[in-house]
């Protein structure tokens, strides 16, 4: 029977899924998928963990939903307790969403009202970067630098938003630059973009403190964001770090910002946050972002049908829980080293890939035509496409990206395992991606 649901594809209907289980989703046909992306890095948990499933349960047997121009819910409140109650990095309040586009649009219409507010209302322009990603709605797809989602819909984004480099050591960093001056060299760049603008007209800059599907999971520099931090609070300008895939422990810490030594005014999150169970994101932020507002007209103009939905709440607390009670962020950290070094052993020495990288269960693998000059493939082949098609045959999911290199050209793989996922899963995964590589190459 043909398929009536608009799919990402017309040329084909995807394989359907009928029931997941930890690391595994069964498909219609019978053939059993290690899911070792989570999707998009989103079910940290793996799937259908009991006591997630319970929560939800237990949730629309009381609540099912309340709309928040009229109340708040338990679990909305006890989910913002668990989160910004103990004031990490500062951050002291929550916002919820129903993910990562919209938190991101949220990240952006606060700062704008807070500029308002506090009397600066010539502050409208955000500087981000080049070769991010940070949302497919027009707001968010505005902030992001992913040149072959914008180009479509370039007419409609706003012109607030200006790109400098990306901090991409692999395919930034000079041959004669240690990385010291690597980080020299982007944060005068940095600097540079607000005198162009005129420093008091900035508001924010925007980065992923690990760079997400973009560029496949690219780790910032050391040093690098402890220089944002600096310029941005020098200029008076607000520091929005997006976590949508990075955060919630994917990297080995809770906050991916934590390894940098520095906090965000406002930080988006969204995939770890629930678990891919139920729809939902946020953005916390700080004192100093809220203080204008909260002294002024006392209400954040914007609003969705879905905030704070009680439901999505109580799983993300649900999920939070067992990432706290079942001690998963060492487990991450113990996983993500023998993700690591498995890679490493197998495509270290590979001549077509050029990098393995990322932090904790956040891995990437970038396939190069030359190791040598690090010219990716032609853009035509499709290779990352490829490589998914090819491990999908041997019963393994991952995410693909491509444009790695430029926007345009270049090829990458990521690769971000459940939390729960055991030892020989994670070996089954580097066995299952190494023969679909190699397949592909070979095609």
């Amino acid at each position: 029977m043909p398929s009536h649901i608009l799919h990402r594809t017309m040329t084909a209907t995807p394989p359907l899924a009928v029931r997941g289980e930890g690391s595994w989703l069964h498909l219609a046909d019978g053939r059993r998928i290690l899911d070792a992306s989570g999707g998009a890095a989103v079910s940290c948990l793996g799937h259908n963990h009991p006591d997630v499933v319970a929560a939800v349960q237990r949730q629309v047997g009381v609540l099912d939903y309340a709309h928040t121009g009229f109340f708040t819910n338990e679990a909305a409140e006890a989910l913002a307790d668990r989160l910004v109650g103990h004031a990490p990095g500062g951050l002291t309040m929550a916002y919820f969403v129903s993910g990562g586009s919209e938190a991101m649009e949220a990240a952006l219409k606060l700062t704008r009202q807070h500029f308002l507010e506090k009397g600066e209302p010539q502050r409208t322009k955000f500087i981000a970067r080049r070769q991010s990603y940070h949302g497919n709605t027009l707001g968010a797809l505005a902030a992001g630098g992913n040149a072959a989602r914008r180009a479509p819909y370039a007419p409609l984004l706003a012109g607030s938003f200006s790109h400098v480099s990306p901090a991409f050591a692999y395919r930034g960093r000079r041959d004669e630059e240690d990385e010291a001056a690597y980080v020299n060299r982007l944060a005068g760049e940095l600097e540079a973009e607000f005198h162009r603008l005129g420093s008091a007209n900035v508001a924010a800059f925007i980065a992923e403190t690990v760079v997400g599907a973009t560029a496949g999971c690219v780790p910032p520099p050391a040093g690098y964001f402890r220089r944002v931090r600096e310029i941005c609070d020098r200029h008076g300008a607000l520091l929005i770090l997006d976590e949508v895939m990075s955060g919630m422990g994917r990297t080995g810490t809770l906050h991916a910002w934590e390894q940098e030594g520095v906090a965000p005014d406002i930080q988006a999150i969204a995939k770890g946050l629930g678990g891919g169970v139920q729809p939902i994101g946020a953005i916390l932020m700080n004192d100093r972002v809220i203080a204008p507002i909260r002294e002024g007209s006392g209400a954040f103009q914007h609003g969705h049908t879905y905030l704070a939905h009680p439901v999505a709440c109580a799983a993300a607390l649900a999920v939070q829980d067992v990432i706290a009670r079942d001690g998963l962020l060492d487990r991450v950290r113990v996983l993500g080293a023998r993700l690591e070094a498995g890679l490493t052993e197998r495509f270290g020495n590979h001549r077509h890939v050029g990098d393995v990288r990322g932090r904790g269960l956040f891995l990437a693998i970038e396939l190069v035509e030359d190791r040598a000059t690090k010219a990716p493939f032609d853009p035509a082949r499709r290779l990352n496409m490829a490589v998914r098609e090819r491990a999908l045959g041997l019963g393994l999911a991952i995410y693909p990206g491509g444009g790695t290199a430029d926007g345009h050209a270049g090829d990458h793989v990521l690769i971000a395992p459940p939390y729960t996922a055991t030892e020989a899963e994670i070996d089954l995964t580097i066995e299952r991606l190494g023969a679909a590589v190699d397949a592909a190459l070979a095609a």
